[in-house]
């Protein structure tokens, strides 16, 4: 079942970034170099949403469909590594023209780069599930 509900949520979303424009290189590049307000426009109607539906989950007591699990988010002080984290986030989706979200879309589109992408991605997670595992144990 979660396997399910994870292949319908993840299908959801990738049509919603193939519909809205999100797995478009040029539409993502004019947003990053602030040509074009569209890619910000998105993004805070995303944030005013989430913000919004968060409130309401939590007001309603609402338990997680999968799991049963209260509907919580936790606050924590940035560290360096969330900076750098986002630096290298940052960097990565400026000289791809994409995040890691729509990667999958792009593929199914036909997009010319984002297998290479996929396969930077795959090598990012890589070497931080070693390094982890290194600093870990």
């Amino acid at each position: 079942m979660k396997r399910f509900a994870a292949f319908v949520v993840g299908a959801v979303f990738g049509l919603t970034l193939s519909w809205s424009g999100m797995t478009n290189p040029d539409v993502l590049r004019d947003g990053l170099l602030f040509r074009d307000a569209y890619l910000m426009l998105f993004f805070a109607s995303a944030l005013g949403t989430a913000f919004i539906g968060m409130r309401v989950l939590k007001v309603l007591q609402a338990k997680a469909l999968l799991t049963g699990e209260p509907v919580s988010w936790t606050t924590v002080k940035p560290e360096r590594r969330h900076v750098v984290g986002s630096v290298l986030f940052g960097i990565g989706w400026a000289v791809a023209d994409v995040c890691p979200g729509p990667i999958a879309a792009q593929l199914g589109q036909g997009v010319p780069w984002a297998l290479a992408t996929l396969v930077g991605l795959v090598g990012g997670l890589v070497l931080f599930s070693r390094r982890s595992a290194v600093t870990s144990g």
